[in-house]
């Protein structure tokens, strides 16, 4: 236990923590960003972040020239699962929006097995992995700490999500439109706005998301079936944590639970996932809406 007295231990597994935040909360804030304005629980939002693996893994390989291909090939994987994601919201979701949370659950559940076939028909079942971008392979040194220069493009990338989303969500005439139909739908719609349409935005633009941190992950962890419901289960523990709907409750459960796992894995390294779950209960007792969260009326 001494080595939590060590400030380069301390700094190594604070960008640990830090790191996994932000791939966590690239993935959640789609979560949160769906049940905040169409009030639906989306099961199969790890999915998508699946699919967006396999298509950056798959075009990477197609592409020439890795240190271009690996960039184009994320673009490419965020956009294709945001098409995707509009043509699922058009076609299948928009008929469960009223529903009880349950039926939601169960339809969004079967959508997590048709697109976990659907990947082992197109892509097999073997694992897949992505080298690092050239030219971001290596790492730089701060603070007596070394950062692999990918995970600080990761770090930027994530901060540029977070002010992005908040001023599109907050300084915007279309953020003002999508706070409105989170609070009342029937209201903005009988004011002449077109929610159907706004539903469908929104929806892409977290599964843009769900692709993009899809893709970023790819050259940290392999690509392989199954690893949808692995993090969705994690992104469901941020949102509970922070707040179902709000997205600085995202980023607060994120860095939470990022820093739950890279220090309870030296203090607790047999319990260091339990701490996590144990945390997520507590809040559910204490405050069942989340950190930032606010009551559902």
């Amino acid at each position: 236990m001494l080595e939590l007295l060590d400030s380069g231990f301390v700094l190594g597994q604070l960008r640990s923590g830090v790191t996994t935040a932000i791939f966590l909360f690239l993935i959640a804030s789609g979560l949160s960003l769906i049940f905040g304005v169409l009030r639906i629980i989306n099961f199969a939002h790890g999915s998508l972040y699946m699919i967006g693996a396999y298509i950056a893994w798959d075009t990477t390989a197609r592409l020439p020239g890795y240190g271009v291909s690996f960039w184009a090939s994320v673009l490419v994987a965020a956009c294709v699962v945001a098409v995707l994601g509009a043509v699922v919201e058009r076609c299948l979701l928009r008929f469960v929006y009223r529903r009880e949370e349950h039926y939601q659950l169960l339809f969004t559940y079967a959508l997590v097995l048709i697109f976990s076939d659907a990947a082992k028909i197109l892509w097999g079942t073997e694992a897949h992995s992505v080298s690092r971008p050239h030219g971001l392979a290596g790492s730089v040194e701060l603070g007596g700490v070394r950062f692999p220069t990918y995970e600080l493009v990761i770090l930027a990338i994530g901060s540029m999500v977070v002010i992005v989303l908040w001023l599109s969500l907050n300084r915007t005439g279309y953020g003002r439109i999508i706070r409105a139909a989170a609070l009342d739908r029937e209201m903005l719609g009988a004011l002449g706005t077109d929610v159907s349409s706004l539903y469908t935005t929104m929806f892409m633009a977290a599964s843009f998301l769900a692709g993009l941190s899809g893709a970023l992950i790819t050259p940290i962890r392999s690509v392989v079936p199954g690893m949808d419901v692995e993090i969705i289960v994690d992104a469901f523990i941020v949102v509970v944590i922070g707040g179902l709907g709000s997205l600085w409750g995202t980023l607060l459960g994120s860095l939470v639970y990022g820093m739950v796992l890279a220090f309870g894995i030296v203090i607790f390294p047999r319990f260091s996932i339990f701490a996590a779950f144990a945390l997520m209960a507590l809040v559910l007792i204490i405050r069942p809406w989340g950190l930032l969260g606010r009551p559902i009326r």
